[in-house]
């Protein structure tokens, strides 16, 4: 291959529309915008707009909310567990965390947490102990059943905790410089 040879895949590079070149190029006159009106003028945007009539997105009503505090679970199932042990891709010596199943690649990410379902359990095996974010019912008995632990972590967000511990420490300095214990109210006297 030469230099003068390089070439874009096929496809890569469209010819450009060329309007406006009369009639005989499909695209003569009015350029492809049809006659007067609106939508032959530059900055339209009508996307919604129903003639003036209420368009379905005000007619129909509103349904449900979204909540900006809920958890995204990263859901893994006994099953999906038992496999990752059977193939040494994880080890029942150590406690296994959010971080392990990551690194070993059981799952793609952690995000607010993993929650452990029962998927499975009629045949999960592995004696482990295993830290999760949340677990079902029946995920717990079968891990107890074969001889484990499920350690559920408290459902503080890490944004939360590391809030919570800048607020202490604010405290303690504030403390600190006017002398007295920090987080203890004045006593009130009695009446």
């Amino acid at each position: 291959m030469k230099l003068n040879e390089i070439r874009d895949n096929p496809g890569a590079r469209r010819p450009r529309k060329r309007v406006g070149r009369g009639i005989g190029s499909g695209l003569g006159k009015t350029s492809g915008r049809g006659g007067k009106g609106q939508t032959a003028r530059s900055g339209v945007a009508l996307n919604g707009f129903e003639g003036g009539q209420t368009p379905i997105y005000r007619r129909l009503p509103k349904r449900g909310f979204n909540n900006v505090f809920r958890r995204d679970f990263q859901e893994l199932n006994l099953d999906q567990l038992q496999r990752a042990i059977d193939e040494k891709k994880l080890g029942t010596d150590q406690t296994i965390t959010a971080e392990r199943l990551v690194e070993s690649g059981v799952i793609r990410r952690a995000r607010d947490g993993v929650r452990l379902l029962g998927n499975g359990r009629d045949k999960f095996t592995a004696k482990v102990t295993i830290e999760v974010a949340g677990a079902s019912k029946s995920a717990v008995e079968a891990v107890e059943k074969a001889g484990g632990k499920v350690i559920i972590l408290p459902a503080v967000r890490e944004s939360v905790a590391k809030a919570a511990a800048a607020q202490r420490e604010r405290q303690a300095q504030r403390a600190a410089r006017s002398g007295k214990p920090a987080g203890k109210k004045p006593e009130q006297p009695a009446a």
